[in-house]
C-alpha cells in the first residue's frame, strides 16, 4: 500500500484489520493520540485529503493512494501552521492530550463553520480548559504577555514551557516512544462481582503463537496493598492484591498475557477458562450494613486498616461538638433533608497505562501515567522486595489526572510481567476498561440537619454521610474525612456533629477525584444555608457572611483533628462574596425567554485545606550552568496542572532572570530526592515553596561569590538582570560560571517542603438559570466565580483552571453518570454513552480573583487547580431551587429527572 504522510510517501501494508491510528503510529507519528478508540473524542484526528477524520475509525488501507496530515506535518516546510501559532498565543491547551486533534480540527473550519462552533467541535473533547481558551484561538486571541523583564515572571501571564511541542506534537506522553523487543500485556477480567477463583487453565492460551507467559494470582508476591498512593502508607487500608484468587468487582483483574503482539494476547484472554465459585455480592451500600449481610473482605482486620470487616466498614467516624440535638430543638428555623451524590468517571483522556523494562544494570523502569512517580517507586519497592535504587519511576507529559493518577492500578502488573519475562512489556488500558476498572468519584448518601436563630446566625449543623468505596478502600477514609471537614468548619457554629461510614460493596473502586469528597456534600451543606436563609427572610449572600469563618475564629469540624496546622495564610471569602454578588446583580444580556421558562439565581462557597494533613513532601535542587542558564529539577507532574509554569516563574524571579532560562527536569525518581506527588492542590503550594528555597540559597551563593571576588560586603549585593551587582559593579551569571569552573563545582541550591503549616483557599460560585417548566430543560444563563488562591502566580493559566473545574463539575451536575445495574456491571463504560462536556455544552464563566497575599505560600501564592470544582454542583442546585422553588437532592439534573417534579408542580 502506498500513501503521503506529511508529504513523505509510505509504502507499508497495514495488518488486517488495522485501523488509521495505530498504523500512523507505528510510522511514528505520535501525534496522533488514542483516546477512546470509538470516534467519540477527537484525540486521533487527522486530515485525510485535507479533511478532518477520526483515525481510530478509519481501516488503514482506506488510506491508499491518499494524503494524510498529523500534527506533526500541519505546518509543512515552515513549522508552525497559523492554527499552531493561535493555539500557543491563546494557551489553548492544558494537559494538552486533546490539542493535537482540536487543532487539525479547527485548522480545517471554513467561515460558515466558525460561525457555529458548537457543531463544528461536536468530535473533539477537551477534559481541561472548559473550551474558552480554545475559542480564543480560533478568534484569533493572545492570553500571553509578549515580553517580561528578567526578574518579574511571577504573577504574569506566561506561557507553558511545553507548548511549543505540545501544538507541534512534538510533546511525549506515556507511550509516544519505540522500544526494540516489546511485549504487550492483556488482562482478563473477572465477569462475576463477587467469586473465588477455583482453577485458571492456561494451557489453550500457552500455545497461541506469539503469547510468552500467563500470569495468575499464583505469579504474584501475595503482599496485601493499596492502590491508592499517599505520603503516609496508614491512610489507606490494606486490602488489595496484584492478582487475587478473589474477585469482589466486575471488571477486576484475573490473569494478564503476555505476548508479541496485542492481538495475540487478546486471543489468549479468550483462550483462558477459569473455574469461579460464585459468592454472594453487595451492590447496595445500604444492604451491606444490614445485619447477616455477606462480608467482602472476611479476613481483613483491624491490623489491616480496615475500620470493621465483619460491618464492611472501611472506615469510619463520629464526633460532636456542643449539644446539636438541644440546639435544634430550641432554633428558630431548621431545615433536614437526605441528598445523595452520584458515581462518575475522572476521564482523562489518556486512559492509565504504561511500560517497564529491566535496563543493563538490572534497575526496573517504569515509564507511566501517573500524578505519584515517587510513591509508586517506593510501592514497587517494597511489594517485590527490591532496593529503591533499583526501580525507577517516571513520567514525561501526562494526558490528564483529575486525581485518578493518584493511583497505582497498571505499574505492578507491568513490573511484575518485566521481571517474570525480562523483557520490555507494556499494558494500556482501552476506554471500557478504564470505566470499569480503576476508579470513580465516590457516591455517598448526606443527610444534613441546620438550625439558626431568628437572626441568622447558625445554631446547629449536622451530617452523616454514607459513602460507597466499592470493592477495596482505596481513600476511602481520606475522602469521607475531607467531605465532613472544611464543608461545616468555613461556618461558625456552637453545635456541630458528625457521623460518617465508607462502607464496601461489591462494585468498581472508589478513589480520589477533584474535590476529594467536597463536592459531595457541599450539595447538602449549602443546600441547608439557603433554606435556612429563605425560612428567615435573608439573602444567600448575606446568610453567608453573618457565619462564615473569619482571621481569628476556629475552624472547627469533630471530631477534634490530632493536626493543628492550618492556619489563615490570607483571607479573601468576604472578597469572593462581594464579587460573585456584584456580577451577578450587574447588567447583562437578557435572553427572550417564554412565560414557561423560570429564572433563578444560586450561589455556594467552599474553603480547602491546601494540602493534606500528615505531611507532604517536595525536594527541588537548581543550578548554574555554563551558559549561565540555570537546571531546575523537581518531582511534580505535569498533567494539565501547570506546576511546570509555575516552578520556572519562581525561579525566574527569585534569580532575576527569565523563564526561557529556567530549564526543567521533572518526574523522574532517578533525579534524585522526593517528592510525595502532584496531589490535594499541593503543587503550588508544597512543589513550589522547594523550588523557591532552591532558587534563594543558590542567589546567595551567587552574591557571596561575587562579594568575595570583589572583596566587598556581601550585603552590598543584589541579583539584576542575570547579573549579580553592587553599587556600579556588575557581574553576569556567565562569569560566575567561569568562577565555578575554575573553582571546579557548580554553584548549586537546593530546597525542601514539608508541607506545613498549611492555609486555606476559598472559592463562590454562581449561576442564574432558566428553567423550563414543560419539559425539564435546564439553561445557564450567567456563571461566575470568585477564587482566593492569594497572590495570582499565572492570571492566565490560573483563569483556566478554574474554567476547567467549574466545566468539569458541571459536566458531573447536568449529566455524566456511570451507570450501574443490579448485578454490579458497569452499563455505560464508553464516551457514546456517558456525556462528557463538549463545546456547546459549556457556558463561559466570568472569574474573579481576591486580592490577596498568602504568608505561608511561595511569593503569596496558594493552590487554585482543585477547588473550582467543588461548589459548582451546591449552586446549580440552589439556583434551581430559587427557579422552580422545588429542592432537587440528587444530580446530575438531567431534564427526566427534574421532569416528574415539575409536573406536579405546575401541571401538564
Amino acid at each position: 500500500m502506498s500513501l503521503e504522510v506529511n508529504g513523505k510517501a509510505f509504502a507499508q501494508q497495514p495488518r488486517i484489520g488495522q485501523c488509521l491510528r495505530t498504523f500512523l503510529r507505528e510510522l511514528g507519528h505520535f501525534g496522533v493520540k488514542k483516546g477512546c478508540d470509538a470516534g467519540d473524542c477527537g484525540a486521533c484526528t487527522v486530515l485525510l485529503d485535507g479533511e478532518p477524520v477520526h483515525s481510530c475509525l478509519i481501516p488503514a488501507f482506506r488510506a491508499e493512494g491518499r494524503t494524510v496530515t498529523t500534527i506533526e506535518g500541519l505546518g509543512g516546510d515552515h513549522g508552525t501552521h497559523p492554527m499552531q501559532q493561535a493555539f500557543l498565543d491563546a494557551q489553548g491547551f492544558q494537559c494538552g492530550f486533546c490539542t493535537a486533534g482540536m487543532i487539525l480540527t479547527c485548522a480545517s473550519l471554513n467561515q460558515a463553520q466558525r460561525t457555529d462552533l458548537g457543531t463544528a467541535l461536536k468530535g473533539n473533547i477537551c477534559r481541561c480548559t472548559g473550551y474558552r481558551s480554545i475559542e480564543d484561538a480560533i478568534l484569533g486571541k493572545s492570553n500571553v504577555e509578549a515580553s517580561v523583564e528578567a526578574g518579574a515572571a511571577f504573577g504574569r501571564s506566561l506561557p507553558a514551557p511545553a507548548g511549543p511541542g505540545v501544538v507541534r506534537g512534538t510533546a511525549r506522553y506515556t507511550f509516544d516512544t519505540a522500544i526494540d523487543g516489546l511485549l504487550h500485556i492483556k488482562l482478563l477480567r473477572s465477569p462475576h462481582a463477587h467469586a473465588r477463583i477455583v482453577a485458571i487453565d492456561k494451557s489453550d492460551a500457552l500455545s497461541i503463537p506469539g503469547v510468552h507467559a500467563v500470569l495468575t494470582h499464583e505469579d504474584a508476591p501475595s503482599v496485601l496493598m493499596s492502590t491508592a498512593r499517599h505520603e503516609k502508607d496508614w491512610m489507606d487500608p490494606e486490602d488489595t492484591r496484584i492478582l487475587d484468587d478473589v474477585v469482589r468487582f466486575i471488571g477486576q483483574k484475573v490473569a494478564a498475557v503476555i505476548a508479541e503482539t496485542e492481538a495475540a494476547a487478546e486471543a489468549a484472554c479468550r483462550k483462558l477458562k477459569v473455574s469461579y465459585e460464585i459468592l454472594p455480592a453487595l451492590i447496595d451500600p445500604e444492604q451491606a450494613m444490614t445485619p447477616g449481610a455477606p462480608v467482602v473482605h472476611p479476613d481483613r482486620t483491624i491490623a489491616n486498616r480496615v475500620a470493621d470487616a465483619k460491618r464492611n466498614l472501611a472506615a469510619e467516624t463520629h464526633g460532636e461538638f456542643g449539644d446539636v440535638a438541644s440546639a435544634l430543638a430550641t432554633s428558630a428555623v431548621t431545615y433536614e433533608a437526605t441528598f445523595h451524590s452520584h458515581r462518575v468517571q475522572h476521564a482523562a483522556l489518556e486512559t492509565h497505562g504504561g511500560l517497564a523494562w529491566l535496563d543493563d544494570s538490572g534497575v526496573l523502569n517504569v515509564r507511566t501515567s501517573t500524578q505519584v512517580p515517587f510513591l509508586t517507586r517506593r510501592a514497587l519497592s517494597d511489594i517485590f522486595q527490591l532496593p529503591m535504587d533499583k526501580v525507577r519511576v517516571f513520567c514525561e507529559r501526562v494526558g490528564g489526572g483529575f486525581g485518578g493518577k493518584q493511583e497505582m492500578f497498571v505499574e505492578d502488573i507491568l513490573a511484575l510481567a518485566a521481571l517474570k519475562t525480562g523483557r520490555p512489556v507494556k499494558l494500556e488500558l482501552t476506554r471500557e476498561e478504564q470505566f470499569i476498572a480503576t476508579s470513580t468519584r465516590h457516591p455517598m448518601r448526606i443527610h444534613v440537619k441546620a438550625g439558626a436563630d431568628s437572626d441568622g446566625k447558625l445554631t446547629a449543623l449536622q451530617l452523616d454521610v454514607l459513602s460507597n468505596t466499592g470493592a477495596y478502600g482505596n481513600h476511602a477514609g481520606p475522602v469521607m474525612f475531607h467531605a465532613l471537614a472544611e464543608s461545616i468548619a468555613v461556618y461558625n457554629c456552637p453545635n456541630k456533629r458528625v457521623d460518617g461510614l465508607a462502607v464496601y460493596t461489591n462494585t468498581v473502586p472508589a478513589g480520589a477525584f477533584r474535590g476529594y469528597g467536597l463536592p459531595q456534600a457541599l450539595i447538602a451543606v449549602e443546600a441547608a444555608i439557603d433554606e435556612l436563609a429563605r425560612q428567615l427572610g435573608i439573602s444567600p449572600y448575606e446568610m453567608r457572611r453573618r457565619n462564615v469563618v473569619r482571621p481569628g475564629d476556629p475552624m472547627l469540624s469533630p471530631p477534634p483533628s490530632e493536626y493543628h496546622d492550618v492556619l489563615y495564610g490570607s483571607y479573601g471569602l468576604d472578597q469572593c462574596l462581594d464579587l460573585v454578588e456584584r456580577a451577578m446583580q450587574a447588567d447583562g444580556p437578557q435572553p427572550e425567554l417564554s412565560p414557561d421558562w423560570l429564572v433563578g439565581d444560586g450561589i455556594a462557597l467552599t474553603m480547602i485545606d491546601t494540602v493534606p494533613p500528615a505531611g507532604h513532601f517536595a525536594d527541588a535542587t537548581i543550578a548554574l550552568n555554563d551558559d549561565g542558564d540555570f537546571d531546575l529539577t523537581v518531582g511534580t507532574a505535569e498533567f494539565g496542572n501547570g506546576t511546570s509554569t509555575v516552578h520556572r516563574q519562581i525561579a525566574a524571579t527569585m534569580l532575576a532572570t527569565t523563564v526561557e532560562r529556567i530549564h526543567l527536569r521533572q518526574s523522574d525518581t532517578a533525579h534524585g530526592g522526593h517528592d510525595t506527588g502532584a496531589y490535594g492542590s499541593a503543587g503550588t503550594f508544597v512543589a513550589g515553596k522547594a523550588t523557591h528555597a532552591a532558587a534563594v540559597q543558590l542567589a546567595s551563593e551567587l552574591k557571596a561569590a561575587a562579594a568575595g571576588a570583589w572583596l566587598c560586603d556581601v550585603q552590598t549585593c543584589a541579583l539584576d538582570a542575570d547579573s549579580v551587582v553592587s553599587g556600579v559593579r556588575r557581574m553576569p551569571f556567565t562569569e560566575l560560571a567561569q568562577l565555578a569552573r575554575e573553582r571546579g563545582r557548580p554553584f548549586a541550591g537546593s530546597g525542601t517542603s514539608g508541607g506545613t503549616p498549611r492555609s486555606v483557599g476559598f472559592n463562590v460560585q454562581g449561576f442564574r438559570v432558566a428553567v423550563n417548566k414543560a419539559t425539564g430543560e435546564l439553561r445557564i444563563l450567567r456563571s461566575v466565580h470568585a477564587a482566593d488562591a492569594g497572590v495570582v502566580a499565572n492570571p492566565m493559566q490560573c483563569r483556566g483552571q478554574v474554567e476547567g473545574g467549574v466545566a468539569q463539575a458541571l459536566g458531573a451536575a447536568l449529566y455524566e453518570e456511570m451507570v450501574i445495574d443490579a448485578s454490579g456491571r458497569v452499563t455505560n463504560p464508553k464516551f457514546r454513552d456517558y456525556h462528557l462536556p463538549s463545546f456547546a455544552d459549556v457556558p463561559r464563566t466570568e472569574v474573579f480573583f481576591a486580592e490577596t497575599s498568602d504568608t505561608i505560600g511561595p511569593l503569596g501564592a496558594k493552590s487554585m487547580s482543585e477547588s473550582p470544582y467543588n461548589p459548582v454542583a451546591a449552586a446549580l442546585g440552589n439556583a434551581i431551587a430559587d427557579a422552580t422553588g422545588i429542592r432537587f437532592t440528587a444530580p446530575p439534573f438531567k431534564p427526566d429527572r427534574l421532569f416528574p417534579a415539575l409536573l406536579d408542580k405546575f401541571g401538564g
